[in-house]
């Protein structure tokens, strides 16, 4: 199963996957950091999509169309609050199961996630390295329609948290 998780540095917009993952808010408003860089590259109809779904609770997961973006899904990860609470171990939990559980439904067979919580919500990287990777792992060991994902990376330095960690399991 490990060898379907791929870590990948560079652009998460750019990704040529059945769908990316935004590390959102409750509100789904599309402001800055990955959020961001996916409303500027996909275009006006995400937000408005978004704008269709919001509020979501904390750790749960919705899905839009992915407007100009090469991907065909969005899905928004709900790990933190506009305005509070910042992302904690179990909204991150949480929004990583549900975001896989999105792509079930679709059937994604290719799906990027960024490094959530470790921009804008300044969340540790080990302890996100820790429970991203064993929360795909274990989706994934379950049976599921995705046969790669990927976790993509703005910064070299988390990446790096990542690759150590993935190295430890088995």
């Amino acid at each position: 199963m490990k060898e379907k998780v791929i870590l990948k540095q560079g652009d998460i917009t750019g990704m040529e996957v059945d769908a990316i993952v935004n590390a959102a808010n409750l509100e789904l408003i599309m402001g800055g950091g990955v959020a961001g860089a996916i409303h500027k590259k996909g275009g006006p109809s995400i937000q408005e999509e978004c704008n269709k779904l919001a509020p979501i609770p904390l750790g749960e997961a919705a899905i839009t169309g992915a407007g100009a973006l090469k991907a065909k899904y969005v899905i928004h990860a709900a790990s933190m609050g506009l305005k509070g609470p910042l992302t904690t171990r179990e909204s991150l939990l949480n929004s990583v199961k549900n975001s896989l559980k999105r792509s079930e439904e679709k059937k994604i067979k290719s799906i990027a996630f960024p490094a959530i919580g470790t921009g804008i919500a300044g969340f540790p990287k080990e302890q996100c390295a820790q429970i991203m990777v064993d929360t795909i792992l274990e989706h994934l060991r379950k049976g599921s329609s995705l046969e790669k994902v990927y976790i993509v990376f703005f910064k070299g330095n988390i990446q790096e948290a990542f690759e150590k960690y993935l190295a430890t399991v088995k």
